[in-house]
């Protein structure tokens, strides 16, 4: 058990529509290395057989969510319309935008707010910082939680036992050769992160960029989403970064808790 977990009540499976799930998951075999595939592929992806699978992606490009040529098959813009519903329904984005917008004002850097979808950080929210070029995640980007703040923070939540299962299930590939790529030194740092209860990551996604994270926690101390900014590491030299925004995403962080 974790503290992101919710008490949501089982469900009788007799009552599910298992096609739905696995629609859902043909789907979500499709990705940056597998925008085009053919059904053997997305079978194989999706844990399918190859006749189920062509069924889901011919149903998909008959409802307009997928394309053909006949052979292999891609999604089509349409599927954002998922994920745009969530965003638009969801009562944490709507309720912390004036608090991230106000925080943006006051220290003149984009403000993202995000939470663990497995082993990927889902960026949820995003101020409109004053400068002409914002530097961050738009709302509904995905990014390997090992190379952004934000993922150390949330992780560094877990019990150990929770942290050390997620470890061993993780893929650490490198996008710049700084992030951690050995699961000792990330765990270890994740153990850094929750002493110092936030995380400054460095040149893990982009070489210029550092991004520096808080955990938003509930009146019970339960954590679900967090806060972060990233920067060019040039304009934050040395420790500036941690004291001139560091207190910023704090602020803010205990602000929020009532509504989060």
């Amino acid at each position: 058990m974790t503290p992101t977990d919710t008490a949501t009540p089982p469900i009788d499976r007799k009552l599910l529509i298992e096609g739905l799930g696995k629609g859902l998951r043909v789907i979500e075999a499709f990705s940056d290395e597998r925008t085009r595939m053919t059904a053997t592929e997305a079978g194989e992806h999706a844990g399918l057989t190859r006749t189920a699978a062509r069924r889901y992606l011919l149903s998909l490009v008959h409802y307009g969510y997928a394309e053909t040529d006949g052979k292999h098959y891609w999604l089509l813009p349409r599927v954002l319309r998922l994920g745009q519903a969530y965003l638009e329904g969801a009562r944490v984005p709507r309720l912390v935008q004036p608090y991230i917008q106000r925080a943006s004002m006051q220290c003149g850097e984009t403000l993202n707010i995000g939470t663990l979808d497995g082993h990927e950080v889902v960026y949820l929210a995003r101020s409109n910082p004053p400068r002409m070029v914002s530097i961050g995640f738009h709302p509904g980007a995905r990014v390997p939680a090992h190379v952004v703040s934000q993922g150390f923070v949330l992780l560094s939540t877990f019990d150990d036992a929770a942290l050390d299962a997620w470890i061993a299930e993780h893929s650490f590939d490198s996008f710049t050769g700084a992030a951690p790529v050995d699961a000792a030194r990330f765990r270890d740092s994740v153990l850094a992160a929750r002493q110092l209860d936030f995380w400054q990551a460095e040149r893990h996604l982009d070489v210029g960029l550092c991004g520096l994270a808080v955990a938003l926690k509930d009146r019970k101390g339960r954590c679900k989403y967090a806060l972060s900014v990233t920067v060019q590491r040039q304009l934050y030299p040395d420790d500036q970064l941690t004291k001139k925004l560091l207190p910023v995403l704090r602020e803010v962080a205990e602000a929020m808790r009532p509504i989060i």
